[in-house]
């Protein structure tokens, strides 16, 4: 594989283009960029499929927090956080939070932390561990990662320097919604018909010489293309190594856009067809930054952070044990800690999804959503902030990836994304309320910051 890997960057180097520097502009900013190994050490239970029998076998690509700081002429600040993992853990944006509040005066609106999503990449916690003999391990590795990104956020700051932002978009066509109606029945299946958000957008920093200095892109799909028992990032751990082998110096940031019904076709579940995703989607990065006139992005940077309370369905004692004796272990066992638990008390009755919105002057909205964040968000934001801002990027899996968040049509049809998968962890799925409590909060966090 790493042969494949090296003539691929060999060949694309070879027939790269010289692409178009940037539109100047004003050094009004100020940008950091740091990266950190984040790849466990010896066998861990990998997260992403419950199917899995046993621990990882090896690693074939390493893993990386990445933190890009940026800071306006203000001082008002954002620090984005990348990772190659399957999610951000509650815990861990709360401690990551608190540490940076306490060492360098990041107030938690400023703090954007993102999961890649990678199948292929280690448990960051317990929970969903079948095996006693790993959870210690996977409880280290969970104290160790918030380390490191704490770590990372730091080194990104020090290195804090005048820069120039820019934004620019591509398209990469791989993604397919994975949600098809057969019959009364929605499967996992590819849905040519089904709603995608092919956007691949992209900030360029540029440093104080005008060279590039890093790139922060993403997009809306699974990093479900490997599912076996190597360590790697998946088809965006390739992109980024494609982008970065082919740049020295330069650190690529991926952000995991509303991919959640979004699956990775063809998906033959190798590492050769990983880095052929990811050569499409850098492919796609490099057209973007190929675009003459790109638009420099003007100050001042705002951003806030708030929390949806999402209600959950009508849950009773009946459709409990219904759940208890299903042959889904994380159902079943989680329907059993709810009976138990609904012996001492009512259950929760709802669950706090952070949602983010940051604002770069009048250029760009970035609007930034927990949990696992159906593609239906996105394109509705789109074109609901249209008329308020130029370029708007949406991004899922940030700060708390609770779960499946499903929109209203995903909820009422059901299926995966919207019943079962969050059985396992929450005490029943989401009511339809859910999408409009989210997008109304997006809007009261963009007006609170424009006025």
């Amino acid at each position: 594989m790493k042969t494949f890997l090296r003539l691929t960057l060999a060949l694309v180097a070879a027939a790269s283009p010289v692409f178009a520097a940037a539109t100047p502009a004003i050094l009004a900013w100020k940008a950091g960029v740091a990266s950190i190994d984040i790849t466990p050490e010896g066998p861990v239970w990998m997260a992403g499929y419950g199917a899995r029998k046993k621990p990882s076998e090896g690693v074939a690509q390493k893993l990386n927090a990445k933190a890009l700081a940026l800071e306006d002429a203000a001082g008002n600040r954002l620090v984005a956080v990348t990772l190659d993992l399957i999610s951000v853990p509650r815990a861990i944006r709360e401690g990551v939070e608190s540490q940076v509040r306490e060492r360098h005066g990041l107030r938690p609106e400023s703090l954007l932390l993102n999961a890649s999503h990678t199948h292929s990449g280690p448990s960051p916690y317990a929970w969903g561990v079948p095996d006693p003999a790993y959870v210690g391990k996977a409880e280290a590795y969970g104290r160790e990662l918030e380390e490191k990104i704490v770590r990372v956020i730091g080194e990104a700051l020090k290195q804090s320097a005048p820069a120039g932002l820019h934004y620019t978009r591509a398209r990469a066509g791989f993604a397919m919604n994975r949600r098809l109606r057969v019959g009364t029945e929605i499967r996992n299946s590819p849905n040519p018909d089904g709603p995608v958000d092919h956007d691949v957008p992209v900030l360029r920093v540029n440093g104080a010489d005008g060279k590039l200095k890093a790139i922060l892109f993403g997009y809306a799909c699974h990093n479900t293309v490997t599912g076996f028992y190597k360590i790697n990032g998946d088809y965006a751990g390739y992109a980024q190594a494609y982008l970065e082998e082919a740049r020295p110096g330069v650190v690529a940031l991926f952000m995991m856009g509303a991919g959640g019904d979004q699956n990775p076709y063809p998906r033959y579940l190798s590492l050769e067809q990983a880095a052929q995703h990811g050569r499409t989607l850098a492919n796609a990065v490099e057209a973007a930054l190929s675009v003459v006139e790109q638009r420099p992005l003007h100050g001042p940077l705002r951003s806030a952070l708030g929390y949806a309370e999402l209600d959950y369905a009508d849950i009773g004692r009946a459709d409990l044990e219904r759940r208890a004796q299903s042959k889904n272990v994380a159902e079943k066992t989680r329907a059993e800690e709810l009976l138990k638990q609904l012996q001492q008390g009512p259950l929760p009755r709802s669950y706090p999804c952070p949602v983010q919105v940051v604002q770069f002057g009048a250029d760009l909205t970035l609007v930034a959503i927990g949990g696992e964040t159906t593609v239906d968000y996105s394109l509705r934001l789109k074109r609901e902030l249209a008329g308020e801002r130029p370029a708007i990027w949406v991004a899922g899996y940030s700060n708390d990836v609770f779960g499946y968040l499903g929109s209203r049509r995903v909820i009422v049809e059901g299926g995966y994304e919207g019943y079962s998968a969050n059985l396992g962890r929450h005490p029943g799925p989401w009511t339809t309320s859910t999408e409009d409590r989210i997008i109304s909060l997006v809007h009261e966090l963009s007006r609170s910051i424009n006025h």
